[in-house]
């Protein structure tokens, strides 16, 4: 199968961030089919281009197996909302013009992974000049979520935003979701037909935990990182407005009596004054680091005690799965779900960890006490959260899930 992948977010070799793609093609690849991605140019998370983009328009470029296009994407993306509304529209184009005039070849399919919502305009376009099946993957309910952040509020971009929502799930031939409740929202609130729909979540990536579990010396990097007797929680992730991680600098407040450290790994828009406001506050128990590799990341929650999942306390935000929730169960590390509907669900049925209510500050204050004075539940609910992954979330089962997906619409 020779298969085209539209998305803004592709990660570069090595790019910290949520690898879900990179890791399905990949797979994909291995298994004899050929895979060309249409990416951005821009982390989400970062602030500027690197400098081998500046200037250009389309660089092509391989990944392993993979082909890479990355195109632009305006400069304008993380300085302020029409600089981000902008830097969806730029890729919308550029990837348009790539899809027909650079990435060479009969494909036998075209799918667009959103947000962007947008982008599937690109790909529906090229799936008809084309002539391919159009699959579109929602791996956030858009524009509900930027709505409910008060990210979006411009009336006449939100109307315009659920009609192109609407056009793209008439036009697609598969929709795929990545939780239950999006499944649910689409089924009943928007009346897609059940035979159009598809669940594959976000999954674990035991191809790298599995190496570093039987290979990793935690007591030496805990040491030569400053973590030695501390009760750390890592948080791995974006620093934006969705995230709201001041509530951790809240919870670090109020459990300066302990020894419990909270390390924050990533980039974001709200970066900056976090770091700020933790200073301003005297807040010393909650330490900032940049993005790292994925595998350094790993590395970091496994010198870890627990890894905790974060959101701003939002209706939307309960139909979502938190991408780190499955790398902190691959590790065997159970996690503080600060995400209130189906990742509460997710981190309860499978035994891994406890909920507390977002921005509670006594709810945080009580749950992480509870796990300084019993040491024992922390291997108990890591090991089970590493089960239940292992049996319903493992990438490589649901890569192919996902290609035989793909292959009965291709036979229809």
């Amino acid at each position: 199968m020779n298969i085209l992948l539209i998305h803004q977010y592709f990660l570069e070799e090595n790019d910290p961030g949520g690898s879900r793609w990179n890791e399905f093609t990949r797979l994909w690849t291995a298994q004899g089919h050929t895979v060309t991605v249409l990416g951005g140019m821009m982390h989400y998370n970062g602030k500027e281009k690197i400098d081998e983009y500046k200037g250009r328009h389309f660089v092509k470029k391989q990944q392993g197996n993979v082909t890479v296009w990355r195109c632009h994407v305006s400069e304008a993306y993380n300085k302020h909302f029409i600089g981000r509304l902008w830097g969806y529209f730029s890729f919308m184009f550029a990837s348009f013009y790539a899809g027909l005039f650079k990435a060479k070849g009969k494909f036998d399919v075209v799918i667009v992974t959103s947000p962007p919502l947008f982008l599937g305009v690109s790909g529906y376009l090229i799936s008809r000049l084309r002539r391919m099946p159009f699959v579109f993957e929602v791996r956030d309910l858009w524009p509900e979520s930027a709505i409910d952040t008060g990210v979006l509020t411009n009336k006449m971009i939100i109307r315009l935003a659920y009609r192109v929502e609407a056009f793209i799930y008439k036009k697609a031939r598969l929709i795929n979701v990545l939780t239950p409740a999006f499944y649910k929202a689409l089924r009943e609130k928007k009346g897609i037909a059940a035979e159009k729909l598809i669940q594959i979540s976000n999954a674990s990536d035991f191809s790298l935990s599995e190496k570093l579990l039987n290979d990793f010396d935690r007591d030496a990097f805990r040491k030569e990182h400053g973590l030695d007797g501390r009760f750390v929680i890592t948080y791995v992730g974006a620093h934006g407005v969705a995230n709201y991680l001041e509530q951790l600098l809240d919870a670090g407040e109020v459990l300066s009596d302990t020894n419990v450290l909270f390390l924050l790994i990533g980039q974001g828009m709200e970066k900056d004054r976090l770091q700020k406001m933790a200073k301003d506050r005297n807040i010393t128990n909650v330490r900032f680091l940049d993005s790292v590799p994925k595998a350094e990341v790993f590395r970091y929650i496994l010198a870890s005690e627990m890894g905790a999942s974060v959101l701003k306390r939002v209706d939307t935000f309960k139909t979502v799965y938190s991408n780190k929730t499955f790398d902190y169960m691959s590790c065997k590390r159970p996690i503080l779900m600060a995400i209130d509907g189906v990742s509460r669900e997710l981190v309860e049925a499978a035994g891994a960890g406890t909920y507390v209510e977002p921005e509670n500050i006594a709810e945080y204050s009580r749950v992480i006490r509870n796990y300084l004075n019993d040491p024992e539940r922390l291997v108990r609910e890591g090991e089970s959260g590493y089960k239940f992954a292992k049996e319903n979330f493992d990438r490589e089962v649901l890569a192919k899930k996902y290609l035989d997906h793909i292959s009965s619409i291709l036979k229809k």
